[in-house]
């Protein structure tokens, strides 16, 4: 012997595929997420070579982005033969802008800062980097190497 269940006249079997094509809209609606939670793999790396400076860094956690916009800044002081820097008009603010690639929701990415000087800061005078940040302008998100 069958029999139909049937709720308020509808069949219960008519009702749970109505349920079905709902959550299947939504799902189709909804927009996609981005399984990412961006962060810095590691200290950046720092290499001086006269008065240009290399930063290095991995980034992790960029979800399924195509690329971040990083932003690389430092100020470049000449500092004298005896350790000081003299408060005058050698120091220099430099920055670098660039989009990084991101594969597998990983950046890896190198910028080079070079300073320039009026006067020159040439020997025995050395240029040294102060107040280096990477700043992953995409994400937000800042590090001080």
């Amino acid at each position: 012997m069958y029999m139909k269940l049937r709720l308020s006249g509808v069949s219960m079997k008519r009702r749970l595929s109505g349920v079905f094509v709902l959550l299947a809209v939504i799902a189709l609606l909804a927009p996609p997420v981005s399984a990412g939670s961006p962060h810095f793999v590691g200290a950046c790396t720092k290499t001086q070579s006269g008065n240009s400076l290399t930063v290095s860094c991995k980034e992790a956690g960029l979800g399924d982005e195509a690329q971040i916009n990083v932003t690389i800044s430092a100020t470049a002081l000449c500092i004298n033969n005896g350790g000081k820097h003299p408060k005058a008009v050698n120091k220099a603010s430099v920055s670098a802008t660039s989009d990084e690639p991101v594969q597998n929701g990983k950046a890896l990415y190198s910028e080079t800062l070079t300073a320039t000087f009026q006067p020159d800061c040439s020997p025995p005078m050395t240029v040294q980097f102060t107040d280096v940040t990477v700043t992953d302008n995409t994400n937000g998100i800042t590090v001080d190497p």
